[in-house]
């Protein structure tokens, strides 16, 4: 099992339910065998059935437990990590860039340097 992790940035001013639409139509197209996708708790609801009933694919919500305190999530850990990797870049610290193409570029050259320096260790 390979796990996938395309980056897509939307406008701010569009709901992010909304905004997986375009997304997730995307990702079936141009992945025809993908057939799991999880998302996030707030991906829950009316989206759903959507991506069943439109891609004939299956929206699996990571759910957080209901037990206070910290508990690693199953999946979520990915994202997560992710994140954290990108909070290294001091351009991606904040969010100014005026068009969503130019935060998926800087997204990916951060994402370049991450991989370089992990081979550069390697050699």
């Amino acid at each position: 099992m390979g796990l996938l992790l395309i980056i897509n940035v939307h406008s701010a001013g569009l709901q992010d339910r909304e905004g997986a639409k375009s997304v997730l139509e995307m990702w079936a197209a141009k992945f025809p065998a993908l057939e799991l996708i999880w998302a996030d708790g707030g991906y829950a609801g009316k989206l759903v059935d959507w991506v069943s009933t439109n891609l004939q694919r299956v929206l699996s919500i990571v759910k957080r437990p209901r037990k206070s305190g910290f508990k690693v999530l199953q999946w979520r850990w990915i994202v997560e990590r992710m994140f954290g990797w990108l909070n290294r870049s001091r351009r991606l610290s904040k969010d100014f860039e005026a068009l969503c193409e130019t935060s998926e570029t800087w997204i990916r050259i951060a994402m370049i340097q991450l991989m370089i320096r992990r081979l550069a260790k390697t050699t």
